[in-house]
């Protein structure tokens, strides 16, 4: 390989993972969502938090660490569709970039 083939593909694997960074930032921030007064992102650790809890009513913290009553089976519920919405949605970016790798 000459040094500019060299620079070429260090330039394009350097793209390639800027850009899996700002897919992954992008999704991130599509998790975030409000229900009860509280802000809450989508994700394994609210869903287990919510699977934990007895009682069909139950006071956690939201994202701004704000105590929040909420309806645990609607939330759960939310989070789980915003979650699965969202990691859909990614892994077909996630795919496209790939391939144009």
């Amino acid at each position: 390989m000459t040094t500019d083939e060299l620079i070429k593909h260090s330039r394009a694997r350097f793209d390639h993972a800027a850009a899996r960074r700002v897919l992954k930032e992008k999704y991130q921030a599509r998790m975030l969502f409000v229900h009860a007064g509280g802000m809450w992102r989508a994700g394994p650790e609210l869903q287990t938090t919510l699977l934990t809890c007895p009682d069909s009513e139950a006071v956690i913290l939201d994202l701004y660490e704000n105590p929040v009553q909420v309806n645990t089976q609607e939330l759960l519920t939310l989070s789980q569709q915003r979650w699965q919405e969202q990691m859909n949605a990614w892994l077909v970016e996630h795919q496209q970039l790939n391939q144009q790798r």
